[in-house]
Formats: C-alpha cells, sequence, structure tokens
C-alpha cells in the first residue's frame, strides 16, 4: 500500500464520517475533498474541477429545472384534485392511487421534488378523510423511491452512476434499462406497504389546533407592564425584559389595539400587556419582577394569537435550501420572510427554547406567526413547503400540455439515443424559458446547490480512488473474502453494503465510493460490471430504515410525527425484500458476461 493510497483512505473514512454526523454541511466536506486531493497532488487541477462539468452534475441540475416547470404548470393540483375524489372510496383505494401516481411521477423527475410538490396535497387529503396523515406520508415517500429506480432519470444516483461507468469505458445506463427489475420492486414494494406495512405504520392522529399540536401551551403567557416598571419608557431592544431574560415578545396590546410583530424600536408604555415566548422558568423570574403581573393562566388556542394582520402556520425546511444548516437569528427570519419561529419539531423532538440560535435542518417543521402580507414571499420561496393553506399558488396552467410536451421529447430522445440525456436535458431547460412555463428566476432558484456541489465532490474522490489503486486493492480485498462464493454472492454483497450505508449517509456519496471498486471488482473477475452497477444503483435509492437516509422521508419525518423506531419497523422488513429480490433478478436480467 503506497503512501498515496492511505492518505485517500483517510479522505475516504474522514468524509464517510462527516457524512453520517452532519456536523459540517454537505457540500463544504464536497469541497474540502477536492481541495485536499488537489493540495496533495494526488490529482491534478483538471481533475479536481472535472466534477463540475461532468455530465452527471449537469443532467441533475437540469432535471430539477424541468421538475419545478412541470410543478409551475399546475399538474399537481390537478392531481391532489384526483385524489380528493378518490378519497370517498376508502383509504386502501386512495393509498394504491397514491402509490402508482407518485411512483409514475418519480420515474421521471426527482423524487424529492416530487415528494415535495405533493406532500401539502396528501396532508389536506388525510385531514378531509379524518385519518393520520402518518398512514399516507411514509407510503408516499416510499413509493416515490420505488418509481425513482425505473428510469435512468428518476433519481440522482442513477444518472451518477451511469457517468462513473463511462468515465470506465463502460456504457452508459439506458433510459428504460432499469425498467424490469424496477417493476418488480415496484410491484413487491407497493403489495408489502398494502397487506403489512400500512399495518405497521403507527396511527398518530394530529390536533387540528396548530397552537396544541405544538404543545405553546407551556411557552406563551401575557404580561401586565405597570407604571413603575423599569422597562416602562424604553425601547424592546434597551428594555431590560428582553436582556436579563430570554424571552420573545411577540405582540403588544394597548388600549383597544394590538401591535403586531413589534421591533427591536418599539417603545414600551405603562398598561401595556404583552404577549411573549418563555419557558416556565422564566415565568417564574417573571414573577418576582417589580412592577410587571402576569395575567391568568389560559388555555391558548389559534384564535387567541391569530388576528386580521397575523395567521399561523407549520412549515417544512426544505432539504438543500439556504435555511438548511443555518440558524435562525443568522438568516434573520423575521426581516426577510416576515414572520416568528415559535417552535420547531426536529427528528420527532420538540423545541421551544433558544429558538434563534437553533440550527435548521432540512425536514424540520416550523410553526410560524406570520404577517398577512407575507404570505405571497413563503409561499413562493422554495427554502419552505408550506402545509398550511396560505392561498393558491400562480400557475401557468396554460402551459401544461406545453410543459408536458417538452418533458416527453427530453425522455424519448435519450431513450432514442437521439442526443446523450444531459444533452436532452439542458435544450429542455432552454425550450422550458423559452416558451414562457418558466422565468429564469425560477430556473435558479429550482437548483439545489448543495447537490451540485456533493457530486462534484464524490465524483473527484472517485477518480483518485482510480488513479492511486485504492479502488483495485479495496475490490480485491472483496474478492477474496466474499468473491469466493461466486460473483452472485458478490452482487448479493454490493447491494447489502450500499443498503446499509446508504440508510447513514447520503446516497450520490455511496453510490460514488462503490462504483469504482464495483468496477474493478468485475475487472479482476474478468466479468461484465453491469450486475455489479445495477446491484450500487437499486440498493442506493432504497432507503426505507432511516428517516436520514434519503431526503424524502427527511421531508416526512415531521409532518408525519414518526419516530426513528417508526422507520426501523416498517422499512427494515422492505430492505430486506429488495434484498432478495436484488439477489434473484439481477443475475437474470443482467447476466454475468466473461469479458
Amino acid at each position: 500500500m503506497t503512501v498515496e493510497m492511505v492518505l485517500v483512505l483517510i479522505v475516504v473514512l474522514s468524509a464517510v464520517i462527516l457524512f453520517i454526523t452532519e456536523k459540517v454541511p454537505l457540500d463544504l466536506v464536497a469541497l474540502t475533498i477536492i481541495a485536499t486531493l488537489m493540495l496533495s497532488r494526488i490529482i491534478t487541477l483538471e481533475e479536481g474541477l472535472s466534477g463540475f462539468s461532468n455530465p452527471a452534475t449537469v443532467t441533475v441540475g437540469a432535471m430539477l429545472v424541468l421538475s419545478a416547470g412541470l410543478f409551475k404548470s399546475g399538474a399537481v393540483n390537478i392531481l391532489g384534485a384526483g385524489l380528493h375524489r378518490l378519497s370517498r372510496f376508502g383509504s386502501r383505494i386512495m393509498t394504491l392511487t397514491m402509490m402508482t401516481c407518485i411512483g409514475a411521477i418519480s420515474a421521471f423527475i426527482n423524487n424529492t421534488a416530487a415528494v415535495a410538490m405533493l406532500l401539502p396535497v396528501v396532508m389536506d387529503t388525510a385531514r378531509n378523510m379524518r385519518m393520520a396523515p402518518s398512514k399516507l406520508l411514509m407510503p408516499l415517500s416510499f413509493a416515490s423511491m420505488f418509481g425513482g429506480v425505473c428510469t435512468l432519470i428518476g433519481s440522482s444516483t442513477n444518472i451518477l452512476v451511469s457517468s462513473i461507468a463511462e468515465r470506465y469505458g463502460q456504457p452508459g445506463l439506458g433510459m428504460f434499462e432499469m425498467t424490469q427489475l424496477g417493476l418488480v420492486f415496484f410491484f413487491g414494494g407497493t403489495v408489502y406497504m398494502l397487506v403489512i406495512g400500512s399495518r405497521l405504520i403507527p396511527d398518530r392522529r394530529m390536533e387540528d389546533d396548530l397552537t396544541q399540536r405544538f404543545a405553546m401551551g407551556e411557552y406563551l403567557t401575557e404580561i401586565v407592564l405597570l407604571p413603575q416598571a423599569k422597562s416602562v419608557g424604553r425601547t424592546i431592544a434597551d428594555a431590560p425584559l428582553g436582556k436579563d431574560i430570554d424571552l420573545e415578545i411577540l405582540e403588544v396590546r394597548r388600549h383597544a389595539g394590538r401591535l403586531q410583530f413589534p421591533g427591536p424600536h418599539t417603545m414600551l408604555q405603562a398598561d401595556d400587556i404583552l404577549l411573549v415566548r418563555c419557558n416556565a422558568a422564566q415565568i417564574t423570574r417573571l414573577q418576582e419582577r417589580e412592577g410587571i403581573t402576569l395575567k391568568s393562566e389560559m388555555q391558548w388556542r389559534d384564535k387567541d394569537l391569530e388576528s386580521d394582520e397575523t395567521r399561523l402556520m407549520e412549515a417544512v425546511v426544505a432539504p438543500y435550501s439556504v435555511l438548511d444548516g443555518r440558524s435562525v437569528r443568522g438568516i434573520r427570519f423575521k426581516d426577510n420572510f416576515g414572520a416568528t419561529v415559535l417552535a420547531i419539531r426536529h427528528h420527532g423532538e420538540l423545541v421551544h427554547e433558544n429558538l434563534n440560535a437553533r440550527i435548521l435542518r432540512g425536514g424540520d417543521m416550523l410553526l410560524l406567526k406570520v404577517r398577512t402580507d407575507s404570505f405571497k414571499r413563503l409561499r413562493d420561496s422554495p427554502a419552505f413547503i408550506m402545509l398550511s393553506d396560505v392561498g393558491l399558488s400562480t400557475f401557468r396552467t396554460k402551459k401544461l400540455l406545453t410543459a408536458l410536451a417538452i418533458i416527453a421529447a427530453v425522455v424519448g430522445a435519450a431513450a432514442l439515443n437521439v442526443v446523450p440525456i444531459v444533452i436532452s436535458a439542458i435544450s429542455g431547460c432552454a425550450l422550458l424559458i423559452l416558451t414562457g412555463c418558466l422565468t429564469m428566476e425560477e430556473a435558479y432558484q429550482a437548483v439545489e446547490w448543495k447537490i451540485i456541489f456533493l457530486l462534484a465532490g464524490v465524483l473527484t474522490l472517485g477518480v483518485a480512488l482510480e488513479k492511486t489503486g485504492t479502488a483495485l486493492l479495496l475490490s480485491k480485498w472483496l474478492i477474496a473474502t466474499v468473491g469466493l462464493w461466486g460473483p452472485i454472492a458478490l452482487v448479493s454483497v454490493f447491494y447489502l453494503i450500499t443498503s446499509l450505508l446508504t440508510e447513514a449517509m447520503s446516497n450520490n456519496a455511496t453510490a460514488a465510493l462503490l462504483t469504482p471498486i464495483a468496477i474493478a471488482a468485475a475487472q479482476s473477475l474478468e466479468v461484465d460490471p453491469r450486475p455489479f452497477l445495477m446491484a450500487i444503483t437499486f440498493a442506493a435509492s432504497a432507503s426505507f430504515m432511516t428517516p436520514v437516509g434519503y431526503q424524502t422521508n427527511t421531508l416526512i419525518y415531521g409532518p408525519g410525527q414518526y419516530t426513528f423506531t417508526d422507520f426501523l419497523r416498517v422499512g427494515a422488513p422492505l430492505n430486506i425484500l429488495f434484498w432478495v429480490l436484488a439477489t434473484i433478478f439481477i443475475p437474470v436480467f443482467w447476466p454475468f458476461q466473461p469479458t
């Protein structure tokens, strides 16, 4: 083992640890990988930057734009109306229809974007059917993954593996090359979810009242400023009340009026009634203060916090958005979005304290007190998925057929090998903008730049694995330990390793690390690497056991009020089922041809 191999293995191990712990943003980890490998002269400048110009990186960005074009055409609204009509036939028929629809959509657009589009629709359908959203959201997420492995463009991972294969001199994946096994997975997964999974999913019904749902009762109180209070005659920023105690003034009631969203320069007056957010310990300290009295305790409801000027809303932080990895204070939430964060649900845990310093993560649910004039700003922001009704977005329904035709042309041109997928995808983006289906600003907003940087970083790491011979070294060790049982056993092991790693870290990073090793293993065995590539591709997009292994699971984690064990209980048997199906069918659909 050379010094370069040791260094590459250290970089790989460090990257895996950082990807799993998420102590550092994924895009920053990716940039650090590139910088480390270039500074150590393991790769050249051109190799270090090659990830940004790789067809996979460009294609994934273009597919995100195409997904936005379909959304802006109002296609999701039509689907939502159809789901509402089907709800009268019962939950089983509705669930089957929903899974079929999301699977079909996810086969042709980014599945995370597809789930984000349908999330508010499914939540609304669950409310209308008087059923727990948890019963619908997990099938929604899982079915999007079923559909994502049916075509080349169904998942960014498929495109990534195809691009790496081409770099090694292998033919890229065909548009519908994965469809046979994808349909087997889709059928098996759907039957499992309808017959077994639905019984394992918890029935977690939610309070209709947001204040009750986020348990705000112990964190809201009204205080009266008496004339002798030290804070009287001072601004909120200078008042001892705000300096000495960590609380937030949500509203000032003065005489017959209500001052919503008081700013730091708002002057406090005697007899003001302040609605504040603070914890029980802070309330006790307030009672001890001279010149402050607490109004009698009350059972807080949404109507007590809302008015003609404000509303309570809940929203989900979009994965890889500008909010992901930043604090509430750091993004100046109130100034930029015209809303105050009252509570956060993170990984099933409700957070009420130190909200301004809280680091937001994709999938976090926020309880917001929003100014009515900020509805549109929140609704149109790609940083949020609004679960509360904020009025209909501006859809270009007259462009629906145009958008569908453009996406069909993109798929058809790539499937018939008229042009490579990267060219057809870029052309489709240009046509969406030229035909008015999408504006340039909306196209820029649709690109998840953290994913782009992540892809560039892991592709560069793949180059280093190949160039230094580290991939070959690891493949020989794998062959020595597992290859003795034959290539089918090796396919099964590649699927299992990929599946387990994907549960804890980025599926794209997992695929980029294992694909060079799989190709090197196939070359050592002198067989076609296709079966090994397929094992990695399918396993990387089949993450059911954890809420953090795949972005769609992260999106539904908060809205469904799931726990970590919910995913393990429902997803573990499904992972095992897919592992068995892959081990049986991959050698059938992609035989081990000698090279």
